[in-house]
């Protein structure tokens, strides 16, 4: 979002003071993007310690993404309202409450309400740390605030699944969380000892609390029939329907009410503008393949590859750092946006394609070099689509219109999650009742390979096991290559989508692309 101007008469901060409230405030915007990744690669330790299926324990990760999205919109009303400085630290406060909580979560519904609650609080920490670091340095420095920012949004990463797995390797999964909480305290009171004379000024505002209220419904609605969906045999199942029909009501309503209220939560008239609809689409879309895939990857390896949760974070972790390295160099281009969003999804797909050729005896190496072209697309693919999405659109609709295209890309990813996982699931089901049909005491393959394992000291019971667990590690790795194929289609498919739009007229926007 658009950063604001200070309390009129403060120069900007200078010195020491400068550079440990820019690590304060970087900080606010490292620990939300961390926790949005720290969990994948711990997913299977959590829902192993428990006592829950790791479809389960996917609730752990689209309860956080979800939540947050929705109360995305409300972040410029609550900074309106309040200024932008109690906004941030009343966020980082209570976003560090909440991950006290979920460290000493007993359960899995606690974990998952406490999670729910951590990413509804955590709405304005990504913009408001944005435009407090454009408001405390010198307008011709506003680059260094926007490099500092850019470079917490892509580290995190990063540091998410190595962090991830070593503490869940070593020590109790809790402290993924716990982890947050004196890093939180810190930026909390650094921020505003140096800040809190710097407010904006507030003034009173009228909320939609309808369109919220319905926005939320619907949303959740929707989301929990995706992740209760695959273990109810879904619309067999009461409980399942019935959510699908609240989401659809919900989203009617939602969209009935947004269209007629005067000060709609969310401006869906924005979405008349061709570069904003179909840059908000290529976004969404765009960020729930990479979501769901790098959920995905990171749950085979550990689940049937017999990866620990730190080696399956190292496999992930070089794709951040090319990111790290090509943001600075892709961001002094200057060239048409529609151009770097191309070669973005060209390697998303090539890299989604890449994996689409893992086997069960591929390497460390082989199953990380895929994702070095994802790091690539990385670094080309918010900025150029935001631009694309903001193109047209007034100033003053600005903070509307970058809070919607979060929104979507965020909720987006939450969806992809749970349904990335039921699809894993279903063709690996499908995949085993094929190969178990040859799986049989009367087929040749299965009595030859029952001969060479009895031969080696096997009894019939265990090469019966032996061979059980080898199908269905084969039936999930197909099941995966299926997705990454698919994905990679998908991927270049969006291609279409980004030169449907018109090129975008150079503009001073900044916005949050994370």
């Amino acid at each position: 979002m658009s950063g604001p101007g200070g309390q009129a008469g403060l120069p900007p901060l200078r010195g020491v003071a400068l550079a440990i409230t820019s690590v304060a405030l970087a900080f606010g915007t490292f620990m939300q993007v961390l926790d949005g990744t720290i969990a994948n690669v711990s997913l299977p330790t959590i829902s192993g310690n428990l006592g829950v299926s790791s479809d389960s324990g996917t609730w752990i990760i689209t309860s956080f993404a979800v939540a947050n999205g929705v109360t995305v919109p409300l972040t410029g009303w609550l900074m309106q309202r309040f200024g932008v400085v109690r906004t941030f630290v009343a966020s980082v406060i209570l976003f560090t409450l909440t991950s006290l909580l979920c460290g000493i979560a007993w359960s899995l519904p606690s974990l998952i309400a406490f999670r729910i609650l951590q990413g509804a609080v955590s709405g304005p920490m990504i913009p408001g740390s944005q435009a407090l670091l454009i408001m405390i340095f010198p307008p011709h420095k506003r680059g260094v605030a926007l490099s500092i920012w850019s470079m917490t949004t892509l580290i995190a990463p990063v540091a998410g699944p190595v962090l991830g797995g070593y503490i869940s390797d070593n020590y109790h999964w809790g402290w993924i969380f716990l982890i947050n909480v004196p890093v939180g305290l810190t930026a909390a009171f650094i921020s505003w000892r140096s800040l809190k004379d710097r407010d904006t000024p507030t003034r009173k505002l009228p909320i939609d609390t309808v369109g919220l209220g319905l926005l939320a419904f619907w949303v959740f609605s929707l989301q929990t029939m995706l992740d209760l969906g695959k273990d109810r045999d879904w619309f067999h199942n009461g409980l399942i329907t019935a959510l699908a029909i609240f989401a659809a009501i919900g989203f009617i309503a939602w969209l009935i009410w947004e269209f007629t209220d005067e000060h709609p939560a969310v401006d869906l008239s924005l979405f008349r503008n061709r570069n904003f609809a179909l840059g908000v689409l290529a976004t969404s879309l765009g960020y729930a393949l990479f979501f769901a895939n790098n959920l995905l990857l990171p749950l085979w390896l550990q689940e049937q590859m017999g990866y620990t949760a730190t080696w399956a974070g190292f496999v992930a972790a070089p794709s951040g750092l090319v990111a790290v390295a090509l943001t600075p160099i892709v961001g002094r281009l200057r060239i048409d946006p529609r151009y770097l969003a191309t070669i973005a999804f060209l390697l998303y797909g090539v890299s989604f394609e890449m994996r689409a050729h893992y086997t069960p005896d591929s390497t460390f190496w082989i199953f990380m070099l895929p994702l070095l072209p994802q790091g690539a697309a990385m670094s080309m693919f918010f900025v150029p689509l935001f631009g694309i999405s903001l193109d047209g659109i007034p100033p003053e609709k600005v903070p509307s219109a970058s809070g919607i295209s979060n929104f979507a890309r965020i909720t987006a990813g939450g969806f992809a999650a749970s349904l990335v996982t039921t699809i894993w699931d279903r063709r690996e089901a499908l995949h085993q009742s094929r190969m178990v049909e040859l799986a049989n005491p009367y087929s040749p393959a299965y009595q030859h390979a029952s001969a060479q394992m009895q031969a080696s000291g096997m009894t019939e019971t265990q090469v019966a096991g032996s061979l059980l667990h080898q199908v269905t590690g084969q039936a999930y790795m197909l099941s995966a290559i299926e997705i990454f194929w698919g994905s990679a289609v998908l991927a270049v498919a969006m291609i279409a989508v980004v030169w449907l739009t018109r090129r975008p007229a150079p503009t001073d926007h900044v916005v949050a692309a994370d």
